[in-house]
């Protein structure tokens, strides 16, 4: 009996010996956890990294952006004034003429016979009339009689000057100096009267036309610097003014009409889509930052700035010009103050943060110069 005792006893001792030990174990991570816990707890959250820059001083422009074609100023449709073959045709496409210039010369057979026929009918009425008006001086021929004669005669002129004319057309000649844009006529066809020809093109001068909102009527005047850069000529800027403002306000669309004229200089063509730039005041030093800093959220417009705990505030900011990558700032931020540029969306009011990139160099700010720089070339 006592040796069977023994044997459940150390049977006992062998199944609570494993119990003890993960007791044991489990006590031991709970302590390690809570010391982990408690340390997080001291250290507090982590830094969120952020890319800052600098308020500064810089000169900014108030200006309205728009896009248009570019026109020219001038265009014609030479029409054929007369029926006739083409015997030759002088200019091509592509080539520069001048006003009065002969473009295509058209048979002129039939109109100088009736030219021919006219002027023999008008030199027999011009003798006519003078014998006429020596035999009235001479009471040998009634007034009546004599303003007859005088009366063919005028309409002999008449019908002899149309003639003339109806000869003249038979030259076509272009309206304007410009350029021929393109060309409905080889030699040998037979044009009809009213028939459009050629089509020119005065490139001299190019025009686009900005339908502006009435709200910039008060800012926009003649004489203003036009800045002009087209998508087929990426990386170039064109220089030029507003030519005229339109006073009337359209009352359907709320706009009103701003042409700016261009030097036509071989490069702009009619027909490309422009993007134009009006400045119409300039701060020479203005308090600006980059306009990225600015929170697109849909209350004022604030930016984040870092105080020197490196904790972040949110800042409410009063704007003034929007000049391409920067932004004016009134009231809200001092001068040298660091605000926030890259990495805004995960901070809040008083969250800490850590600034990356190389120390004392503003990265927003050279991108934003640079992209400035580009698009006053």
């Amino acid at each position: 009996m006592r040796h069977f005792t023994r044997i459940r006893s150390a049977r006992a001792a062998a199944v609570m010996l494993p119990c003890l030990l993960l007791l044991a174990a489990c006590k031991g991570q709970g302590g390690a956890g809570e010391a982990q816990a408690k340390e997080g707890k001291d250290k507090g959250p982590e830094a969120v990294p952020v890319e800052v820059a600098k308020a500064s001083r810089r000169a900014v422009a108030a200006s309205y952006t728009g896009t248009a074609p570019l026109e020219p100023v001038a265009e014609s449709q030479v029409i054929a004034k007369t029926s006739g073959v083409a015997l030759n045709v002088l200019v091509e496409e592509g080539q520069k003429i001048t006003a009065g210039q002969t473009l295509v010369r058209l048979d002129s057979a039939r109109s100088q016979l009736q030219a021919a026929q006219t002027a023999a009918q008008m030199r027999k009425l011009e003798a006519n009339y003078a014998r006429a008006k020596q035999m009235a001086e001479q009471k040998l021929l009634s007034a009546n009689d004599n303003d007859q004669l005088r009366y063919d005669l005028e309409e002999a002129r008449a019908a002899n000057h149309m003639a003339n004319l109806e000869l003249s057309y038979a030259n076509v000649q272009a309206p304007i100096s410009g350029v021929i844009a393109s060309r409905s006529i080889k030699t040998g066809n037979f044009v009809q009267i009213n028939t459009p020809i050629f089509r020119i093109v005065d490139t001299s001068r190019l025009e686009a036309t900005l339908n502006v909102p009435e709200r910039e009527l008060a800012t926009l005047k003649a004489g203003q610097p036009v800045l002009l850069q087209v998508d087929a000529l990426p990386g170039k800027s064109f220089t030029g003014m507003v030519d005229r403002v339109s006073p009337v306000v359209d009352s359907g669309s709320g706009t009103f009409r701003v042409i700016c004229s261009f030097a036509g200089d071989g490069v702009l063509q009619p027909g490309m889509f422009g993007r134009i730039k009006i400045d119409y005041d300039q701060r020479a030093d203005a308090l600006v930052v980059p306009r990225v800093a600015l929170l697109e959220d849909e209350g004022d417009p604030a930016v984040f700035v870092i105080g020197g705990d490196n904790k972040t505030k949110r800042v409410s900011v009063k704007l003034g010009y929007v000049d391409g990558a920067w932004a004016e700032i009134r009231q809200g931020v001092k001068e040298g103050e660091q605000v926030v540029t890259a990495g805004k969306t995960a901070l809040r009011d008083g969250t800490a943060v850590q600034v990356i990139g190389a120390p004392g160099k503003d990265r927003e700010v050279a991108a934003a110069d640079k992209k400035s720089e580009g698009t006053k070339q």
